[in-house]
């Protein structure tokens, strides 16, 4: 019989929720739906720490700076960036999600990924609990299930 490994959505550790400030009417509908998914997943409200950041762009290095402390088992980064008239989307959305991702890939440590990329308000808040459901709780289920299975496939050092 071949092993098989999968992520469940539990609790197995301290997780970090990191939240920008910017686009806030929309962040904090997110955040919401992130501590929908820990209580869930059976987190208790002592295991989960918020981190307020600036804007979307902050997301990677506060992203860095929390997997440093060696305190979470994984991190929830939500963050909203909305279409203008002018390029800035493009340099804050593709930087925002270059960092998150190297943050994932060099330290080990799950990031969920719920950085909304839209082009409307509308859209945005579709995506935050609106008609297109929870982002913020997808990325939160998807940091914790991929934090249970790292710990699973731990175990196979033993």
């Amino acid at each position: 019989m071949v092993p098989e490994y999968t992520g469940r959505l539990r609790a197995t550790g301290r997780v970090a929720i990191l939240v920008s400030r910017y686009n806030e009417l929309v962040t904090s509908r997110l955040l919401q739906g992130a501590l929908d998914c820990c209580r869930e997943a059976g987190v208790p409200e002592d295991q989960r720490d918020i981190i307020w950041v600036p804007g979307a762009f902050e997301l990677g290095a506060a992203a860095a700076t929390a997997a440093a402390t060696g305190r979470y088992a994984c991190i929830v980064a939500l963050g909203a960036v909305i279409r203008g008239e002018t390029a800035h989307f493009e340099y804050v959305a593709g930087e925002a999600t270059r960092g998150l991702g190297e943050v994932a890939t060099r330290t080990g440590i799950p990031v969920g990924f719920g950085l909304l990329t839209v082009d409307s308000l509308e859209q945005a808040m579709a995506r935050a609990g609106g008609a297109a459901g929870n982002k913020g709780y997808e990325a939160a289920a998807a940091a914790l299930s991929e934090a249970d299975l790292f710990s699973q496939l731990r175990t196979l050092r033993d």
